[in-house]
């Protein structure tokens, strides 16, 4: 191994020891599957076909609402991202990185590949769970086969998507945390700038009285347009299509990243 695969190899390696030496990265990881499947059986425990004219009309979408709580684990998620170079530059151990890799580039490049790594393994098993906890909760709320709503499977075409988008919308917005926070050139402004872009649209969509405008800042903004994916049913009354809504997102996550590059490389440690 020579050259540039040589280089990106030792970058990958490098930052795989300090993200998995940090004491905080075990936690946030448990942190972020733990809360999916927490915030997710919360969600589901309290909904019951009993209030509904009939089962079969709940319309309740049962994959959907088990992983809720991947708005909750998300935020883990951004904390990790944010970390992997917004703690950098806290403690300065960004200089002797950027010495040891001159490549600025091929830095944010490796970090954004561990990051999305780790984000990945722990959304999967936080994904994993939520449907696992649906299996048992749902019924005794009579979601049951019987009355339209067969058990939560990832064999099942809609909701391994769903299951699937979930995942991938945890590594896009960490990632988003990545780009962040490496243009902020810190982790408060990483962290505050994330997560005040991804909970402003939940926070004002409520708020306004136009049609027009809820419908607008729910296909553009990134949370609502990237849990998009996560709808089973009803997908003609989305503002976002499920993967184009995951597109949605990656077009927030890439610049932020591209924006964290060019800070990266125009401006000194």
């Amino acid at each position: 191994m020579s050259g540039r695969p040589a280089a990106a190899g030792r970058a990958l390696r490098a930052e795989w020891t300090k993200l998995r030496t940090l004491r905080s990265t075990g936690w946030l990881l448990f942190a972020l599957a733990a809360s999916t499947v927490a915030a997710g059986a919360a969600a589901m425990w309290p909904v019951d076909t009993a209030n509904c004219p009939s089962p079969a009309r709940c319309f309740e979408d049962t994959p959907r609402l088990s992983l809720s709580g991947v708005r909750v684990g998300q935020v883990a998620a951004v904390v990790l991202g944010v970390l992997a170079i917004g703690g950098e530059y806290g403690t300065r151990t960004i200089v002797p990185t950027l010495a040891a890799v001159p490549r600025r580039g091929l830095v944010l490049a490796a970090k954004a590949a561990v990051v999305a790594v780790l984000v990945a393994a722990a959304g999967a098993a936080g994904v994993a769970g939520s449907l696992v906890a649906g299996r048992f909760i749902l019924p005794r709320g009579g979601f049951t086969a019987a009355a339209g709503y067969p058990p939560l499977s990832v064999l099942d075409g809609p909701t391994a998507r769903a299951a699937a988008g979930s995942v991938l919308y945890l590594v896009l917005v960490a990632l988003l945390g990545l780009g962040a926070a490496a243009a902020a050139r810190g982790t408060a402004g990483g962290l505050t700038g994330v997560l005040g872009l991804l909970w402003a649209a939940p926070v004002v969509v409520p708020l306004l009285g136009d049609d027009r405008w809820q419908e607008r800042l729910e296909r553009f903004a990134p949370m609502p347009a990237g849990l998009a994916v996560q709808a089973t049913r009803a997908l003609d009354r989305l503002p976002v299509g499920p993967w184009a809504g995951l597109g949605v997102l990656a077009g927030w996550a890439v610049p932020a990243l591209l924006l964290g590059w060019a800070v990266l490389a125009r401006r000194d440690a």
